[in-house]
């Protein structure tokens, strides 16, 4: 038999599910008007704060590392993403924004803060802060979890 907290956290996850379809449907809204993918979107966010490999975009967002390749391989046919070299392993190239990319970016600010203005209304902003700091707790822990070393 579950304890009453197995069952909330399970919850929780279903939530945290649904959350994502969510915001993936809305980031595919969002991002299709200059030509990207929310899973693209995600990549190029993460690198707009510095040159980084596949693996440390993969390892930061909780993604799979090939999916994140495969997203990777299609920015750089698109000409969003340059390969620079690793000096610490020339089989991981680091990746940094085009001018393109960067243009999209900038573009995609503007839309994404318009809507997340538009969404934050419905929620206190106490809520969010709980809500915030809560998930960074879960992903710690489930980051130390067993299942997740696998």
């Amino acid at each position: 038999m579950r304890s009453h907290r197995a069952e909330t956290f399970t919850r929780v996850i279903d939530a945290v599910f649904a959350c994502n379809g969510g915001f993936l449907a809305a980031g595919d809204a969002l991002t299709a008007p200059v030509g990207l993918t929310a899973a693209q979107w995600q990549v190029l966010g993460f690198l707009e704060d510095g040159p980084a490999t596949a693996a440390e975009v993969a390892r930061r967002r909780g993604l799979r590392r090939q999916s994140v390749q495969e997203t990777v391989n299609r920015l750089l046919r698109n000409g969003m993403l340059d390969r620079l070299p690793n000096p610490a392993d020339a089989r991981a190239p680091v990746l940094s924004l085009t001018r393109r990319a960067r243009a999209a970016m900038r573009d995609l600010g503007e839309t994404q803060v318009a809507w997340a203005e538009d969404v934050a209304a419905e929620v206190s902003q106490e809520d969010l802060e709980t809500t915030l700091r809560t998930l960074q707790q879960l992903r710690a822990v489930v980051d130390r979890s067993r299942l997740s070393q696998a």
